[in-house]
């Protein structure tokens, strides 16, 4: 099995075929083909070789008039990307089962999972571009027709943003497109483009602001908090689980290679913005009362972390980011399932409102724990490695590298604070009288969480297969770059 294309394929016809399920058999239907996707997966990941080259490359002629092909691949970049997203949505589908969804929200999931899958596997511009507008599309329904509160003025803010960022992104692909001859817009063609230094500044910036639109870093965040906080809960796990870690892969296979002149000038800009965002999110996460909008601040500091790793120009810096990406994946579905269940148990998700429920949900008040762990980087869970790859890189920077070190670090103390206040708000404490009856977790509850406890323990023993398979495609970027 080394057909890329079927990862594609499978995804599109699962979404035609969920839209016409009743609702009754939506779920499982959209469970099963998640799993048949994952299954589909695993062959990639067992033949792959851990060198730089890009494997299982499959491309076509597709608008011949104007030499477009498309083309995919994998890479060490790319295959921990393709693991995350296949790996997620059976977990995402199954975490939706207490809302008893139509058909419709399933298969808009599935049409999501393949626009991210192209995004991941692209190895043209246009066929990136479409991914990364194809994404957009389903989730842009998915929060407005299932979310709650001001969901539509929220998600049109969001499109905005998003659209913004694309149309940029857009106008330096035909730029590129043009240096080119009007012939090529693979990734090997453009990143052999010798662009002059003015060129490349504009490329840089047009680039960059899509994808720290789509990360987000600050200030260019302000969708993120209100968007995740309405969305429906799976719609949040899709945003900050998956959909997130697009913009941050743009920056290792797009950005840093096609404008490597531009990232050395202004790369730390980037830093400098991704490290204020560490600060800037734990911050604010300290004064939420939300619970859902307190995960959606600590993700903006999470994600400024990874950002400011990839931004090290390190192999320890980016190596540690791309494995950040997958755990910070597993630990926010995990959080953000975890509050779903409260407030669909108590009817809220305030923190002031809760308290004592380890008393009465034991089994969720371990999971919810060892999850956290994971999210704060104690020794031993999956979170801890990557933010010490993270750190390191950052501290080898040869200038102020100590100092951006020193200051995003202070994630570690301020995600200690706001997570573990998150707990004892929710789980310690005196219980409220209305809660005394609710009930632990169990059946796909249990299934989901205690999935997710295993890879936060699993990921935190052992590391080293997941990083063996990108460092040989990080060194090669590295060399690139440099």
């Amino acid at each position: 099995m080394d057909n890329l294309f079927i990862l594609l394929l499978l995804p599109v016809i699962s979404a035609l075929i969920l839209a016409f399920i009743k609702i009754n058999s939506a779920k499982w239907a959209a469970l099963l083909l998640s799993l048949v996707q994952l299954g589909l997966t695993i062959p990639f990941i067992c033949n792959f070789v851990p060198d730089a080259s890009i494997q299982f490359a499959q491309s076509w002629n597709w608008i011949q008039s104007l030499g477009i092909q498309f083309k995919i691949g994998l890479d060490g970049i790319s295959l921990p990307m393709l693991i995350l997203t296949n790996g997620l949505i059976p977990f995402i589908i199954l975490a939706s089962f207490g809302h008893d969804q139509k058909g419709g929200f399933y298969s808009l999931v599935s049409f999501m999972q393949a626009g991210l899958v192209l995004v991941f596997i692209s190895l043209d511009a246009f066929s990136f571009y479409v991914g990364w507008e194809a994404a957009l599309i389903p989730i842009y329904f998915i929060c407005a027709l299932w979310g709650d509160g001001d969901r539509i003025r929220v998600n049109m803010k969001f499109f905005v943003y998003t659209f913004f960022g694309s149309l940029l992104m857009l106008i330096a692909i035909i730029y590129l497109y043009q240096q080119t001859g009007g012939k090529d817009v693979s990734w090997a063609a453009l990143t052999q483009l010798e662009l002059a230094s003015g060129a490349q500044n504009w490329v840089f910036w047009a680039f960059f602001i899509a994808f720290a639109i789509k990360i987000p870093l600050f200030p260019l965040h302000t969708w993120q908090p209100d968007t995740y906080t309405h969305a429906p809960a799976a719609g949040t796990m899709l945003l900050s689980g998956i959909m997130l870690k697009m913009g941050l892969f743009g920056l290792l296979r797009w950005l840093l290679p096609l404008a490597p002149d531009a990232v050395a000038q202004y790369g730390y800009i980037a830093l400098i913005m991704s490290v204020i965002g560490v600060v800037y999110g734990s911050i604010i996460a300290f004064k939420m009362n939300d619970a859902k909008r307190l995960i959606a601040y600590s993700s903006i500091a999470h994600v400024g972390l990874i950002a400011a790793g990839i931004f090290s120009l390190t192999q320890e810096g980016i190596q540690g980011a791309i494995l950040q990406m997958l755990n910070h994946g597993i630990s926010v579905v995990g959080l953000f399932f975890a509050i779903d269940i409260l407030q669909r148990r108590t009817g809220t998700r305030e923190l002031s409102q809760l308290g004592g429920l380890a008393t009465q949900m034991p089994i969720l008040a371990i999971c919810f724990l060892i999850i956290i762990m994971g999210a704060i980087g104690l020794p031993l869970t999956n979170g801890f490695i990557g933010e010490f790859l993270l750190l390191k890189g950052l501290f080898s920077i040869p200038e102020y590298g100590v100092w951006y070190a020193v200051i995003a670090g202070t994630t570690l103390i301020f995600g200690a604070v706001y997570m573990l206040r998150l707990f004892q708000k929710t789980m310690l404490g005196q219980i409220d009288a209305k809660h005394v009856s609710v009930a632990d977790i169990s059946g796909y509850e249990f299934l989901v969480l205690g999935l997710i406890v295993i890879l936060v323990v699993v990921i935190g023993i052992l590391p080293n297969g997941l990083l063996h398979l990108s460092e040989a495609s990080v060194t090669n970027l590295i060399q690139q770059v440099k």
